[in-house]
């Protein structure tokens, strides 16, 4: 396949191969309300085929004969069908939290990683879910009430202007909107423009200008994308390090995915972006991610 955004990947990256994607359809279990050998045993029984996820914990690929969201632990909260890659923001999010924190989910909807969160805290922590849309904020409500969390406050809020909640939170989690990649869109390299790249990349800003506004001293800051466009992900990072040079890129911790670009295409970039994970389809066997961490350091 000829198209100018492979051509762009080649350069950014000399290994690149693209192949069709196959995604592995992956759920993760609530631990709040199941046990997981019970839940792994009674999918055997209805001829699920499942494998452990190796990177992540209570996750696992699955093949079944029928829709995984028809089976009594779907409809019970006990399992939630989310990509692999999407499950890691909130684990690097939250690999340090306390009874004081305070997190605020910026694009909440429809809650893979909101309720994700609140099963990562037990449901103990206040979560503040914002969305913009009142269409995407229905699926959230639902998800949360069919895991049976309590945690979690929804507000319909556009997030650039998150900071007009007036509270400072310890962790903020920004999955932010992006231009997607082609394992998860039809039709993505015909329906891609630089230009709309460009576009896009602009609301990032302005979603991460309200998340340093929101963000408390000391307070962790991750930012993910489901794109692999260097102006969302990388070139987005070293803007915000440029512009506020108290935020500091951590390390995410993570074994799986690539080190972030430190150079795009002729721009060397800052060498703390090796700290950012890259997930290149065709290595990581998930969709294309992009997930980076950072703290406020005044």
């Amino acid at each position: 396949m000829n198209n100018w955004i492979l051509d762009r990947y080649k350069k950014l990256n000399n290994d690149f191969e693209f192949t069709e994607c196959q995604l592995k359809q992956s759920f993760r279990i609530n631990p709040l309300l199941s046990n997981e050998k019970e839940v792994l045993n009674s999918l055997k029984k209805q001829k699920v085929i499942l494998e452990k996820i190796p990177f992540l914990d209570k996750a696992y690929w699955y093949e079944a004969p029928f829709s995984l969201a028809s089976s009594p632990e779907y409809l019970m909260g006990k399992i939630y069908i989310q990509e692999a890659a999407s499950q890691l923001p909130p684990l690097v999010l939250l690999k340090t939290w306390t009874k004081n924190s305070k997190i605020l989910d910026m694009c909440a909807a429809p809650g893979s990683k909101t309720t994700q969160m609140a099963e990562i805290t037990n449901d103990e922590i206040p979560i503040v879910a914002l969305d913009s849309n009142q269409q995407r904020l229905q699926p959230l409500k639902n998800n949360i009430e069919r895991l049976k969390l309590k945690s979690i406050v929804t507000y319909r809020k556009d997030s650039r202007f998150a900071h007009d909640l007036e509270i400072k939170f310890t962790h903020i989690l920004l999955d932010a909107p992006c231009s997607g990649n082609y394992c998860v869109e039809k039709n993505f390299f015909t329906l891609r423009s630089i230009d709309g790249i460009l576009e896009r990349s602009k609301l990032q800003k302005e979603l991460l200008r309200a998340a340093y506004k929101s963000l408390d001293k000391k307070g962790i800051l991750v930012y993910s994308t489901c794109s692999l466009e260097p102006e969302e992900d990388e070139l987005m990072i070293e803007w915000f390090i440029q512009t506020y040079p108290d935020m500091k890129l951590i390390d995410t911790e993570l074994t799986i995915g690539d080190e972030g670009l430190t150079k795009v295409f002729e721009t060397t970039l800052n060498s703390s972006l090796k700290l950012t994970r890259r997930f290149w389809p065709y290595k990581t066997e998930t969709e294309g991610f992009f997930i980076a961490k950072l703290q406020k350091q005044n």
